[in-house]
C-alpha cells in the first residue's frame, strides 16, 4: 500500500516488507524521514539499501506494510540509480540526456523552451561540462558520466533526491565536487538520501545515517548511529539471513 497522509515527517514507513517474487529483501521496516535531512544509508552488500530506494521512487511495490508521503508526490523525487544499470550505448547526446530531467514538469512530448535550454546549459556549466552538449553518452568517462547525471538532477529541481552509490568508480576530485553540490542542496532545504559504502565519507559529510541489514539496525544522528556495535550487528544479521526464504507477513 502506498498513499499520502499528513504526518509530521516527510515520509513515514511502517512495518514495510519489500522483496522480489515474494522473496524478502527488507523486513518490517519502521521509520520516519523528516524534511531537509541529509542522510546516508549504509549496510552490508545485499542488505536492501537499493531496494528501499526503488520502493521510494515507485519501482517496487511493498509486499506488506505502508509507505506514506506527507503532502508530497513522486513527481517531486529525483532518483540517481547506480551507473551499472545505465545504458551508455544508447544514441543520445549529453544535452538530450540532461533534458530528460524536465519530463515530469514538461511532459515527454513537450518542446524544449528557451528557458529550459538556459537551465540545461547552466547545469552543465555548474558541473564543469561546458562544450559537452553534443557529446554522445558512450564517449564519456565514468567521472564525466556522473557529472552528467548530477546535471540532470539539477534541472529536475526536486525536493527529495535519492542517490544510489553516487561516488562508485569515480575520481576523488569529482567525488569532492559532487559532495559539495549535495551539501549545497542540503543547505537549500532539500532532502537527500544516499546509499554509500565509505563510512569516513559518511562521518565527514552526512549529518544523519541509517544502517540497514534487511532490517533496521539504527538511524539518527551519524555520530550516534555509526558505532562498532551497530555495524557488527548489521554484518551478523546479513550473514544469517536466508535470502531464499518465502515471504511471511508476521515477524
Amino acid at each position: 500500500m502506498v498513499d499520502c497522509v499528513v504526518p509530521s515527517a516527510l515520509i513515514s514507513i511502517e512495518n514495510l516488507t519489500l522483496g522480489y517474487e515474494r522473496h524478502p529483501a527488507v523486513h518490517h521496516l519502521t521509520l520516519e524521514i523528516k524534511a531537509g535531512v541529509m542522510m546516508a544509508i549504509v549496510g552490508p552488500n545485499g542488505a536492501g539499501k537499493s531496494t528501499l530506494l526503488k520502493a521510494l521512487v515507485g519501482q517496487l511495490d511493498p509486499l506488506s506494510g505502508s509507505l506514506r508521503f506527507n503532502s508530497f508526490s513522486r513527481e517531486q523525487i529525483a532518483y540517481l540509480p547506480q551507473q551499472a544499470v545505465l545504458d551508455k550505448g544508447f544514441p543520445i547526446t549529453v544535452f538530450e540526456f540532461v533534458a530528460m530531467g524536465l519530463w515530469r514538469h514538461r511532459g515527454a512530448m513537450a518542446a524544449i523552451s528557451s528557458s529550459d535550454r538556459v537551465s540545461i546549459n547552466r547545469a552543465l556549466e555548474r558541473l564543469g561540462l561546458q562544450g559537452f552538449q553534443s557529446r554522445q553518452l558512450g564517449t564519456l568517462s565514468g567521472g564525466q558520466m556522473q557529472r552528467v547525471l548530477f546535471a540532470r538532477l539539477m534541472v529536475q529541481d526536486a525536493e527529495l533526491i535519492l542517490l544510489d552509490e553516487p561516488f562508485t568508480g569515480i575520481d576523488q576530485q569529482t567525488t569532492d565536487y559532487l559532495i559539495h553540490l549535495i551539501e549545497h542542496w542540503h543547505a537549500e532545504g532539500k532532502t537527500v538520501l544516499a546509499v554509500l559504502h565509505d563510512l569516513a565519507q559518511v562521518k565527514n559529510h552526512f549529518p544523519h545515517a541509517l544502517i540497514l541489514s534487511r532490517k533496521l539496525i539504527a538511524y539518527g544522528e551519524t555520530e550516534q548511529v555509526l558505532n562498532s556495535e551497530n555495524l557488527r550487528r548489521a554484518n551478523q544479521l546479513n550473514e544469517a539471513f536466508d535470502e531464499h526464504a518465502e515471504f511471511c507477513g508476521h515477524d
